[in-house]
């Protein structure tokens, strides 16, 4: 064989090569972090973070951001901040001039973004660690022109001075205050007071150590927390490293402890064999199990379609499915039995649940579960049910074409 024959085939082979490593599963979890620095955390954060939080729910893009703002502006000693993404738009910039001034003024200042969606934003960044913000990238992809969305960080943490944590679905992005051309995006934030910060912190630390910043394994990070609420309040992470799949476990439990109801918001609807198995057995017994999904993808056409292929089995064990019709459904919400309540940036798809690093904040409050079932009755007055026999009636070229796109479930 020739050189050039030699050549061809080697880069074939990588190629094959790597778009099988693009379509593995991860395999044995592995930690996050050796465990001497995993100790050096743990011990600064009390063995109860769960009790004593209080909570402030944003429904809404503007009053999320305003509201973060004035907790920036606030910050005395460090403000830690991880979105999965971070545009350089009229929010980005105008929170970066705000990073940018508190750094001046001896602030600790860091951002970690996922690298894989924020390729195009390096100018923004540059611009960032000139005004004194230690700016990290999450995974950087080093194969131009290629990407990987896999073990992509999707988190969404902001800790400030370690007494005030925000967690949830909304990125910096200015898209979720002005929408697109056919609605806005719809998603739920917290804005976290109490215990219940050490653990977003923790959650913080983990990932910036692990993405070579210095380990924050210093008291000042983890102030003594008070009692700011009554609420109990789990921060939970999952990983394809550290933690494993421990978000979509503690949501099947949700499910399968319902008795009344499970009402859940997802902007995907593309359920692992567990999750599935959870929701069927679930509606199979009686509990009311409704799901609101978005009127369309926003991601090409595949995931769409992949999400159709799981409705009419699901309708078939008696859930109901509508699509949201006053926008984009962005929020990832899970509501059981006027108890349970989990709130974060996990979707209901295998990406989320263990292809992705997710956060998600459970809560177990029945005043709080009331209070997200009134805002989830208020989703749903925006939303139309699917019929089951329509749907059931759909043509076989349809049924084809959403049997073909469940073939790459494992990746949406």
């Amino acid at each position: 064989m020739h050189a050039s024959g030699l050549i061809i085939a080697a880069v074939l082979l990588a190629l094959v090569l790597y778009i099988a490593w693009l379509l593995s599963p991860p395999g044995k979890v592995k930690p996050l972090l050796p465990q001497e620095q995993e100790q050096a955390l743990l011990k600064h954060v009390s063995a109860d973070t769960r009790s004593g939080n209080e909570l402030q729910t944003f429904i809404s893009f503007s009053p999320m951001i305003e509201s973060m703002e004035k907790d920036i502006a606030s910050a005395r000693s460090y403000v830690h901040i991880l979105f999965f993404k971070y545009e350089d738009d009229h929010i980005g910039r105008r929170v970066a001039n705000l990073l940018a001034r508190k750094a001046a003024e001896g602030v600790e200042v860091r951002l970690l973004v996922d690298d894989a969606v924020n390729k195009t934003r390096e100018r923004l960044y540059g611009e960032m660690r000139s005004n004194g913000i230690q700016v990290k990238l999450f995974s950087p992809m080093h194969i131009p022109l290629i990407k990987s969305d896999n073990y992509r960080n999707h988190r969404k943490i902001v800790v400030v001075d370690g007494r005030i944590a925000y967690v949830g679905g909304m990125n910096i992005a200015e898209r979720y205050g002005i929408g697109l051309s056919w609605g806005t995006w719809r998603d739920t934030h917290l804005r976290i007071t109490g215990p219940a910060v050490s653990s977003c912190e923790y959650a913080f630390a983990r990932d910036w150590a692990f993405k070579g910043g210095e380990l924050l394994a210093d008291a000042k990070y983890f102030p003594p927390q008070a009692p700011s609420g009554k609420l109990d309040v789990d921060i939970v992470c999952s990983g394809p490293r550290g933690d494993g799949p421990a978000i979509m476990k503690r949501l099947c439990k949700m499910l399968d402890d319902s008795k009344q109801y499970a009402w859940l918001e997802s902007p995907y609807l593309i359920p692992t064999n567990e999750v599935r198995d959870s929701l069927q057995r679930a509606a199979r017994r009686g509990v009311d199990v409704r799901i609101i999904i978005p009127p369309r993808g926003d991601r090409g056409v595949l995931t769409p379609l992949c999400t159709n292929s799981y409705i009419q089995e699901l309708q078939e064990a008696g859930v109901r499915i509508a699509r949201y019709r006053d926008g984009y459904m962005h929020s990832k919400t899970a509501i059981c039995d006027d108890r349970y309540v989990s709130v974060g940036s996990t979707n209901i798809d295998p990406r989320s649940y263990i292809l992705d690093y997710e956060i998600n904040a459970f809560i177990d409050s029945e005043s709080y579960a009331r209070k997200m079932k009134d805002i989830f009755l208020a989703d749903e007055a925006l939303s139309d049910y699917i019929d089951k026999d329509a749907w059931a009636r759909r043509s076989i070229l349809e049924k084809g074409a959403e049997a073909f796109a469940r073939l790459g479930s494992a990746q949406f």
